[in-house]
Parts: C-alpha cells; structure tokens; sequence
C-alpha cells in the first residue's frame, strides 16, 4: 500500500510577524505533514523526506492526539529528520520512544536559522513538549529586585520575574550569600523598606536609626537618594571596585568641604564594600565576567552545571539534570543553553562549554542581540579558563553522584518504613490528605505528594468539596478519596496514603478503597497528634493498638514533614478562599457591574460605604454607569427600597 500525506498548507503567524521588529517577513513558509503511523508506514518515510525543504526552520512532532510532544529547529529540514528516520538501535532509548510515538510531523519554514531559534523557542515555552529538555534543578532560585519604575526605589527579595520594568539581579543558588546582599546593602545604603510611601508625620523605626532616608516624611532630597539607589545597582552588577573608586572621590570631596559626618558615612560605606571583596573568589582578571559550563553524560542521562563569574569572582553555581534527553552531546549542550538564556537571564560577553555545539555562530549573534554587545562562545584548550571548565564537569559529576547517595539513602529508610509500620511494599511514592475548613465553610482538601522522599510539587491537587456544606470532616475525606481515586480517571495509585486523624479517619479510608476494590494495593497510615504528651500517633488498618514511634525518629520526623506540608498547603489555599470571601465588595454581586465599573464608582464615592449612600441620581452621574443602570444598583443596594436621609430614591 503506498504510503498518503495530506497537501501543503499555509500557516499564517500573524501574531508572532507583529511581535518580530523587522519589516520584511519573518516566516517564508509553513508546510503541515501528517500520515497514518503504522509500523508498515512510519511518518518519517522516504517519499515524505524528499518533500521537505533543506533550508532553515522548526520542525514539530506530535503523538496520535494532536500533541505535540518535541519541538527542534535546523540548518537544514530534510537533513535533521532523515537523522531520526535513520536512527540506530545504539541510540539512547528516550529518542527511540519519541521516534516511535510520532504520528504527524508539522514543519515551519524561517528566513534564517536565528530567526528559527526565536520561533523554538516561543513554541517551547507555549506548549512544554514532553520530549524537550526542561531545565529542573529542584530549587526556586531567589533574585534580588530593585523596583526602579517606582518614585521612591526600593530593594527586595522575589521568587517571580515580572515584566514591570523592575531590575532583577539572580538567580541566586545561595539563599544565604542572597539575604547577606540584602543585609549588606541595607547597612549601607539606607533605601525604604516599606511597602508603599504613605504621608507620616514622624519616620518609622528605620527612619529613627538613620537606617532609611525616610522619603514618607516629604523631606527626603530625591537626588540623595537616587545616587543610592544607582550605588546599589553597581553593586549588584559587580561593579564594586568602581563604586570604591567614586565613594572615595565624594569622600575627599566631603571633607574638603567640612561635610564630615558625610565623609564619615562614605567611609563605613567603603569599609563594608572592602570587607565583602575579601571573602569572594578570584578567578581571572577583574574585569572578566562570563558564564562557565561544565556538563557530564552518564548512561542515558546528563548534568550539567553552570558557574557565574562576575568581575572576577565567582558568584554562584548552579546544576541541572537533564533524564534521558533527546539527541547527541553536542544537540543536548545547545537546547539546555537555548532553554537557559531564553528566560531573560542576563548575558555575560563570554560563554565558556566543555564541548561545541554545532550551531555557535547562529546562537553568538542570538545572544548578542539579547546582550546589546558582542558574545562570544568558548571551548577552552588551556589555561586557566580550561581550569574552570574542568571545575565546573566536576561540579556536574558531582550531581550524579549526590543524586545516588540520596537515592542510597531514601532506599535505607523505604525499607525500614516497610518493616517498622508493615507495610505490604516500599514506600516510594507517598500521598497525604488533610481538610481545612471553618465550620464547614470553604472547605478544601489538600493533596501532597513525595517521590523517594522528595516533593513532587506538579502532583499536589486541591479539591473544593462540592456535595457537603456543614462541618463534617469524615463525609468531606470520605469525598476527596472517591474523587482522587476515581477508575473512571485511570490515575497512578500511590504506594502509601496518609490521612490527617486518628481511627475515624482512617476507617473512611478503608470503607472507601474497600469500595473502590484498591485495599491490597495502597497501603493506609492514620497520624494523629496524642492529647497526652506521648508524642504521634501512627494508625494502620487491622491493627488494635497505635505504632509509636521514638520522638526524635527520622521514620516519624519524614511521616509528619509530609502531615506538615499537607497542612501548609491546604491552610494556604482555604486562607485565601476565605480572604477573597471576606474582601469581596458587595458591587460584585450587582448584575451590570464589573471591574471597570465598580473601579469606577469607588473612585467616585471614595467606598462601599459612599456608594450605598448615594441616590439614583448622584450614581447616574458617574460615567458609564447611567440612569438604568443606577437604578440596578440602587435597588440592589436597597431591597427594601427605602432611601436614604435627605437623598431622593426616585
């Protein structure tokens, strides 16, 4: 049987054309390729292979339900994908199972390869394909944000980059070394901590110590305060030496003017700034500043570890293991660096790699339009900087070997978790539920999940309970269980479920996978807190009498982290539920009224209060709103109908 595709068509990119600064087309030509998968006729065949361009573009493969499950660029269409049609059974085995599960294949002309690397990436970060390398190092890196678009600047610690024209400096992999920054520049350069400038007529604490300039007061000199503002962004830019350099000159320049407690201030200003410069790491001339990477291929996995050098001095590493990825080194080297510098990271002038990549040229100019300047990528052969590089493989080395102790480790306390509470298997994936509520209200159930040991934060689920409305914490857990192990859902069962109570809570448990036919293979745990001091109390199916464990026990200390975040997590969320009730202005539930318009009228009146005040008329009078519409309001602010004092209801 001859092997169908389906004509060419023209995709139109509108939205992204608008977003491309050049005049001239972005895109050239979009071709879509989809044939039946069948092991007689695989996708990737001859007779579709001499259809494809061999010039520059993104190629995306998708699964038999439309989705797409890797999305790559190339120099050369026809070129890349007749390397998977020719792939040998030596390949590593998650290119195998991608080859093997592509059902339509979707092709993208571009006018160069850069202009090819911008568009995979924009679809990389829009459809998070399952087979494209995600950079995951288990932490959440902290940044250093200086809110400059504000009248009054201030310096904060964030977890999230906004687009808000603020500066971020980081990520920080030391969360320590982040908040002895802050500490620093906050004894230095006294900058507001406060979360909003209101009006005051005495300065807060931080004014009273001299440790803000206390721009509350109106009496605070803005160019005073500016220059510290732009000496804490050198600063964070690595620009000690030379903020030195100028506190030096206002220095001299204060005392030759007599301004001595001035002078002073710049003293201790350039003492601290010294003591900081002695405890960092000098690797290369002050002037040099570059991204050092190192990368370590083990099996089917690789790690790969980064070290940021500023001014001279190491300010930080970080380390990424990349399971299983797609492609050669060389193709696994470029995409973590394309993955790493397309989340607005700033760019140093020099980018050092253990090994070429292949498309260095198209990925300098990339980077350097990101970077405003020249960059350079670097495969080091000797000296110092070759020195680096082999640190940095070390540093790489390093995460394969501290993911086996911890795996070692975890492995140690399954087993002595299976022995000690008899359990039916080892513990490997562990699940845990508590309820929030108050008196029944906003009720929610928190699901966490621990994967040897460890988070699994993309697996916690909430779950609003819908069927019950008065306190009742057995029927509530009785609901989430039938929910979350649900056959008709076909979820991954975990090896142990922890519930949030003692016997009662438990029973529910056994009742409801009694019914669900999944008792023998989840294993339950009940931990309660004993009113007597004892300690926990850990509660299993069939047994009359609690396990009770050793206060200090790392087997305890591990089952209640896990109780602890079930709780965090379900407090947190009911908090907010319970907040956003609380807050919500009686013009939400006004037919008519939304935001724009409730902005409207409470900017007009001043409050909910001001507005219930107001006659027909005077809410007429607000713009948008109109005499129908006020009307509404009215009636709806007033069901008895009755008008205020000297106001007219009409």
């Amino acid at each position: 049987m001859p092997s169908r595709t389906c004509s060419f068509c023209r995709l139109v990119w509108r939205g992204f054309l608008r977003s491309c600064s050049k005049k001239r087309d972005f895109l050239q030509d979009s071709h879509i390729m989809t044939t039946p998968h069948t092991p007689q006729h695989p996708v990737l065949n001859s007779a579709l292979l001499a259809t494809l361009s061999t010039g520059p573009g993104v190629y995306l493969m998708k699964d038999r339900r439309g989705t797409i499950i890797y999305v790559g660029k190339a120099r050369n269409l026809r070129k890349r994908l007749a390397s998977y049609a020719k792939l040998q059974a030596g390949a590593h085995n998650k290119t195998r199972a991608m080859v093997a599960r592509i059902a339509a294949l979707e092709t993208i002309l571009t006018g160069t390869e850069k202009e090819a690397l911008i568009l995979e990436a924009s679809l990389i970060k829009k459809n998070k394909p399952k087979y494209n390398v995600i950079l995951r190092d288990d932490k959440s890196y902290p940044f250093i944000k200086v809110t400059v678009q504000e009248e009054w600047p201030r310096v904060m610690m964030t977890r999230r980059r906004l687009q808000d024209k603020a500066r971020y400096f980081g990520p920080y992999a030391s969360v320590s070394s982040m908040w002895a920054t802050l500490k620093l520049l906050a004894a230095i350069f006294p900058l507001r901590r406060c979360k909003s400038v209101r009006h005051r007529q005495r300065p807060c604490l931080n004014g009273q110590m001299g440790a803000c300039l206390a721009p509350c007061l109106g009496t605070c000199d803005a160019k005073r305060y500016g220059r510290a503002v732009d000496n804490v962004i050198m600063v964070l830019e690595g620009k000690s030496q030379k903020l030195i350099s100028r506190l030096r000159r206002q220095m001299e320049d204060a005392s030759r003017q007599l301004r001595f407690e001035e002078a002073a201030q710049c003293r201790d200003q350039i003492a601290a700034l010294e003591r900081t410069l002695e405890k960092q790491v000098m690797v290369a001339g002050r002037k040099h500043e570059f991204d050092v990477f190192g990368a370590c291929r083990q099996g089917a996995s690789m790690a790969v570890s980064l070290i940021t050098v500023r001014a001279g001095r190491v300010e930080g590493h970080r380390s990424f293991f990349v399971a299983e990825p797609v492609g050669d080194d060389g193709d696994v080297l470029a995409e973590v660096l394309r993955r790493f510098y397309s989340d607005d990271i700033f760019v140093p002038g020099v980018i050092l790699l253990p090994w070429a990549t292949g498309d260095e040229q198209c990925f300098q100019e990339y980077l350097s339009e990101q970077r405003g300047g020249k960059v350079q990528l670097r495969v080091p052969q000797r000296g110092d900087l070759r020195r680096l590089v082999a640190m940095a493989n070390d540093n790489a080395a390093q995460v394969f070997s501290d993911r086996q102790r911890q795996q070692e480790s975890w492995q140690v306390m399954a087993r002595q978790l299976k022995e000690t509470l008899n359990l039916s298997r080892l513990p490997n994936r562990i699940e845990c539920l508590d309820i929030s509520n108050t008196s029944g209200k906003e009720a929610v159930g928190s699901l966490v999940c621990f994967v040897d040991g460890k988070k699994e934060t993309s697996l916690y689920r909430h779950y609003r309970i819908r069927t019950l409305t008065g306190p009742d914490d057995y029927g509530m857990m009785a609901e989430v269980l039938s929910r979350r192990f649900d056959p008709g859902k076909n979820r991954e069962l975990p090896d142990l479920f922890i519930v949030d109570g003692g016997k009662g809570q438990l029973n529910i448990g056994v009742q409801i996978f009694k019914n669900l036919d999944i008792l023998d293979k989840v294993d339950l745990l009940g931990i309660a807190k004993d009113r007597h001091g004892e300690g926990e109390k850990l509660y299993r199916p069939g047994r009359k009498n609690h396990h009770l464990l050793a206060r200090h026990s790392q087997l305890l200390l591990l089952i209640m982290r896990i109780r602890d975040e079930s709780h965090r997590y379900g407090v947190t969320f009911h908090r907010r539920l319970r907040n956003k009730r609380t807050l919500t202005s009686v013009l939400d539930q006004v037919r008519g009224v939304g935001p724009a318009r409730r902005q409207k009228l409470l900017r007009h009146f001043g409050s909910v209060k001001g507005v219930e005040a107001a006659s027909v008329q005077e809410l007429a009078a607000v713009p948008s709103i109109g005499r129908e519409l006020a009307q509404t309001i009215f009636s709806s602010l007033h069901p008895e109908g009755v008008s205020r004092p000297g106001k007219s209801g009409d």
